[in-house]
């Protein structure tokens, strides 16, 4: 059954669209953030083990409410694996050293590239497809990895 939420069916599907992308973004970094957790080594491990957990959990929630939006539009999230690896603006990667200054170096990269598509499109959302729920939505979203990203940014300093 289709939203009758006061916005254009046309607009639904591109704001859904792009909600796709954002969940396979989401996803992406969840897994790569968790991946740090499990992995990390050296003589700040401990400390870094449970940062990179209280990240993931965060970015858990945030998968959840991303896909929820989708639903709440009327539309299907994606969930597989190979749908995330096909929409996400981010890359897996492989790493020979499993030191926390790399992880948090290529973590607070994706949280970057993820701020930058979340900004591009909260005007869009508001403005071109009438749709100021998910533009604020995508608003709080946008705060919340901009405190992620200092937070890995100021493990560099």
């Amino acid at each position: 059954m289709k939203a009758n939420i006061g916005i254009k069916q046309e607009s639904i599907t591109k704001v859904a669209a792009v909600l796709t992308t954002v969940l396979a973004d989401e996803f992406v970094l969840y897994t790569k953030t968790k991946k740090a957790h499990w992995n990390v080594e050296g003589p700040d491990f401990y400390n870094k083990h449970l940062f990179f957990e209280q990240q993931y959990e965060t970015l858990d929630d945030i998968v959840d409410t991303v896909a929820e939006r989708i639903r709440t539009l009327g539309h299907y999230a994606p969930g597989t694996l190979k749908e995330y690896l096909a929409l996400t603006h981010l890359t897996e990667e492989t790493r020979e050293k499993n030191d926390s200054t790399g992880y948090i170096k290529e973590l607070l990269a994706d949280h970057e590239s993820i701020l930058i598509h979340l900004r591009e499109n909260i005007n869009n959302f508001a403005a071109e497809l009438h749709d100021a729920g998910t533009s604020d939505y995508i608003t709080g979203l946008l705060e919340n990895h901009e405190k992620m990203a200092w937070m890995l940014r100021a493990h560099l300093k």
